[in-house]
């Protein structure tokens, strides 16, 4: 081991954040390679991020992500301390009272915890302790994808090949067998912090389709490279199949490294569905290496024309489109896919934000803060460059007056209906070639399914031609004032 004898008993801090995981976690290896004792730690601040605090369906998979965690480090003679309130303030007391050395972290993209990082560097070396800051949430460096003159990519195509060109991360880490443990300092009690609901009890459907925590993002990557991989080319596009990995929220905690799938990826065979799944990891990594260049992007268009963009304002419209009331069928089971799961398939969430900012002409802004709230995977990073991506504002939009028509869409990837029919009840007995646009079927048609538009189910909410020329109009004169 390498600590200094000066310290072998004074504790060093792994400071866990949106990585909650043991395995290829580099900021614990390092505490554990010091030789002294480790003081595992998480620290719930929500004000630092202001209105990207975590939302709802967060909370709900941080509570069972951070039991997980600390079961694992339990395993392995550790504890978890747990506080909540202002990172800094927490830490440097924290340091003061147990005499520790260092504290090692994950460094990160989020403008947030990069904000919080320097204030407590600097407030650590006023103690004479160091913050270590280690990347443990991407596959490469932001800083290390450069292009030839020196800057940041806004293109993805060629960002992805220079990523290719590095030849791949680095092997993982394992996971430490023993973590060498002390006198813990108090810890305040997960169950305490009330990040699960109450009443209602919304997250039933959460609690059936999800596992949070490091070993249920080891096994659900396992089953996927195993039974799903060879298949996800073609079936990653079709919602009623289960033909994504459903990984992301996973990623997004850290319950698992990039660096990791990316090589129990590629010791799968090489096929085109593989080459597919590290485009996406790929993909997940071009928005970290925005969000790290650009910090606005959560909040301004990365195209700034597009700040002078019509964008309506129509609460109702808002809240049919959030509770999957619009009239149109993929729109509605995709929102109501979301609110039961806390996930929604990334075809249906291009389709329902290209409808909400396209058709409805609502600013992309009020997508991206319902998404935050309700999805299990939402980061930062993602949820704003793929919003703005749909919107056409963002790094790579073209082209960005492209707008999906959700029935085209419908018939061509749930052409049977069946992805409508199980998150849209009301629509099950409809005939496939009309459950995507039930207002062009025939009276006959919709008595035989039980549907009365404007009564079982809503009519249209709008016209989708007008919609799509009112777009259209407003993005040419965008494009026209530039």
């Amino acid at each position: 081991m390498g600590g200094m004898s000066a310290h072998s008993r004074s504790p060093v801090i792994v400071w866990f954040r949106d990585d909650l995981r043991l395995a290829d976690h580099v900021a614990l290896h390092d505490a554990v390679e010091t030789g002294q004792p480790v003081i595992p730690l998480f620290v719930l601040d929500q004000n630092a991020a202001g209105r990207w605090a975590p939302g709802a369906a967060t909370l709900w998979w941080l509570h069972h992500s951070l039991a997980a965690l600390r079961q694992s480090l339990a395993e392995r003679g550790a504890g978890l301390v747990l506080r909540r309130g202002d990172s800094v303030a927490i830490i440097t007391a924290l340091v003061e009272a147990a005499g520790a050395t260092a504290v090692f972290t994950a460094g990160s993209a989020d403008p947030f915890a990069r904000r919080i990082d320097q204030a407590a560097a600097a407030a650590l070396e006023r103690t004479g302790c160091r913050l270590h800051r280690k990347r443990t949430t991407s596959l490469f460096h932001p800083d290390s994808i450069r292009t030839k003159a020196g800057g940041a990519y806004t293109v993805y195509t060629p960002f992805a090949n220079a990523c290719l060109a590095l030849g791949g991360p680095k092997a993982p880490l394992p996971a430490p067998r023993t973590i060498p443990g002390g006198a813990l300092p108090e810890s305040e009690t997960l169950e305490d912090w009330g990040l699960l609901p109450t009443k209602p009890d919304w997250a039933g459907g959460l609690r059936a389709q999800w596992t949070p925590g490091e070993a249920g993002a080891l096994e659900r990557a396992e089953a996927f490279l195993q039974d799903g991989l060879n298949s996800y080319a073609l079936a990653r596009d079709r919602p009623s199949d289960d033909g994504t990995s459903m990984l992301s929220p996973h990623l997004h905690f850290g319950e698992i490294s990039a660096p990791t799938l990316w090589h129990m990826a590629h010791r799968q065979p090489r096929s085109n569905s593989r080459d597919v799944l590290i485009r996406e990891l790929l993909w997940r990594e071009f928005c970290n290496n925005l969000l790290w260049h650009h910090p606005e992007l959560p909040d301004s268009p990365l195209r700034v024309e597009f700040a002078r963009m019509p964008w309506r304002d129509d609460p109702s419209a808002l809240r049919a489109w959030q509770r999957g009331q619009t009239g149109v069928p993929i729109v509605d089971a995709g929102m109501r896919q979301l609110w039961q799961t806390g996930w929604m398939h990334n075809r249906v969430r291009m389709i329902v934000a290209s409808f909400l900012v396209k058709h409805l002409m609502i600013r992309w802004q009020d997508g991206e803060a319902w998404f935050w709230d309700t999805l299990v995977d939402a980061d930062l990073a993602n949820n704003s460059g793929n919003w703005q991506w749909v919107a056409g504002c963002g790094a790579d939009a073209a082209p960005y007056f492209r707008v999906f028509n959700p029935v085209l869409q419908g018939r061509k990837f749930d052409a049977d209906g069946d992805y409508v029919r199980r998150f849209v009840p009301e629509l099950a007995r409809m005939a496939a070639r009309y459950i995507h646009a039930p207002w062009e079927a025939p009276p006959s048609a919709l008595a035989a399914a039980g549907v009365r538009l404007g009564g079982t189910y809503p009519h249209p909410i709008i016209d989708l031609g007008a919609g799509r020329t009112r777009a259209l109009a407003a993005y040419e004169h965008i494009r026209a004032s530039t």
